[in-house]
């Protein structure tokens, strides 16, 4: 899997307040093409206020997030071009109950890229191939089950054709059993060199696909590594804490 030489993203001294609470406190982070990246760190960390601010979702108060070198700033303008390559799946899978899996996978390409919408529809089964789920295009969310429904989420962002694709912990809402299923479908794309950032609590994914693992706490980046050396030889005592209380070693 191959990681390029060109910058993907990049967070420079980036902080955010929530009222008096500082949230995230003097974040550096570059992302390079390719790369896949997992972010860890005990709840109320910071890990998905940061991915947040990556598409503007949150906003920050001071530092820079630029997406493939456009900065990320006030600009409606410069924030639709930055969502445009960037696609999001969240924990819960905001599928528009009263569309049917086509029809909320062809939505936004046909509204944001202007896109016919006979195209949209054949581009949005492609991508249901792609996540496995081709013969559930004409059913509803309701009928599916939450595994299935959270791949129509990736398959959905997918249809945007978005360069980096964010992932705020897309398991934790699944039963255990409808966990393998999306990981399967992340680690497909990560195969194809999709650059993605994912905060997960699944460990094993992040042993099997990561070339890093960042560690947050308390709104800091308090480590990061590959797999190998941040499992293996972690370097900082609340990294080797968490590693022991969700290893179990």
């Amino acid at each position: 899997m191959h990681v390029g030489s060109q910058i993907a993203l990049k967070i420079t001294d980036m902080n955010k307040w929530y009222g008096a609470f500082h949230v995230l406190q003097d974040i550096n982070l570059t992302v390079h093409e390719g790369e896949r990246i997992v972010i860890a760190g005990p709840s109320g960390s910071g890990k998905s206020t940061l991915i947040r601010c990556i598409n503007r979702l949150e906003e920050h108060q001071s530092g820079s997030i630029e997406v493939e070198g456009i900065e990320l700033t006030d600009d409606l303008k410069n924030i639709d071009r930055i969502r445009s390559e960037v696609g999001m799946c969240f924990q819960h899978f905001n599928l528009f109950p009263h569309l049917t899996i086509l029809e909320n996978c062809a939505l936004a390409p046909t509204l944001v890229r202007k896109m016919p919408r006979k195209e949209a529809e054949q581009s949005a089964m492609h991508f249901l191939e792609k996540v496995r789920i081709p013969d559930q295009a004409h059913k509803y969310p309701g009928q599916l089950s939450g595994g299935q429904q959270q791949r129509v989420a990736i398959a959905r962002s997918l249809c945007m054709r978005p360069r980096t694709m964010l992932f705020d912990e897309p398991t934790s809402a699944l039963d255990p059993e409808m966990i393998k299923e999306v990981l399967d479908t992340m680690i497909e794309l990560a195969e194809e060199g999709m650059t993605m950032l994912c905060v997960t609590h699944e460990m094993g994914f992040a042993r099997e696909v990561a070339n890093r693992v960042i560690f947050m706490d308390q709104g800091q980046i308090v480590e990061q590594n590959a797999p190998g050396e941040f499992f293996g030889n972690p370097q900082n005592e609340r990294t080797k804490l968490f590693l022991s209380q969700i290893l179990g070693h």
